[in-house]
């Protein structure tokens, strides 16, 4: 077998691992050992059940991406672990539908390309490192995007509360 194609399988396996985790029920990292200096990108109940958890090091990013509840096309908001805070540092908004307009004075609004518009350079810290949100229903389909994985929060807690959160590690100041 091909030496290349080998190593483009195992790039896919923690991929694969994720989405059969999820299938089967489970929640994702859950039940693995955590360690104290490493930070977690984590979606809980509101009862405290842990359903997301994913290591999430300095500098690598997120997005909360969803189906408009009107128009249908899918609206993303994007983060970054920045030393120890969850930073909202973009949006990608397809369209001027209702509610999703620019915010003079907050980042600068750039064309998409294809008909929309990102929102870069927000640079908002997120107030307690977390919020809390109402995942909507399967048409609406609240997703985590990292990198090339999508986890539905949706399938997960249909109309209901979470909390989306980014764990410090340990030893960062406040």
């Amino acid at each position: 077998m091909d030496d290349s194609r080998l190593t483009a399988g195992r790039a896919w396996l923690p991929a694969l691992l994720l989405c059969v985790g999820l299938a089967a029920g489970g929640s994702v990292g859950s039940g693995q050992a955590v360690a104290a200096d490493e930070a977690r990108l984590e979606v809980l109940h509101a009862d405290g059940e842990r359903l997301v958890s994913l290591p999430m090091p300095e500098g690598e990013g997120w997005c909360l991406e969803w189906n408009h509840s009107v128009e249908g096309f899918a609206v993303q908001d994007c983060y970054r672990h920045r030393q120890g805070r969850m930073v909202l540092v973009r949006s990608h908004l397809p369209d001027f539908a209702a509610g999703l307009d620019h915010i003079p004075g907050r980042g600068r609004q750039v064309s998409d390309g294809e008909g929309g518009y990102w929102i870069e350079a927000i640079d908002e810290p997120v107030p307690g490192n977390a919020y809390r949100l109402r995942v909507g229903s399967m048409s609406v389909d609240h997703r985590l995007v990292i990198e090339n994985i999508r986890v539905s929060l949706s399938s997960l807690a249909e109309n209901r509360r979470v909390t989306i959160r980014l764990t410090r590690p340990a030893g960062l100041p406040e």
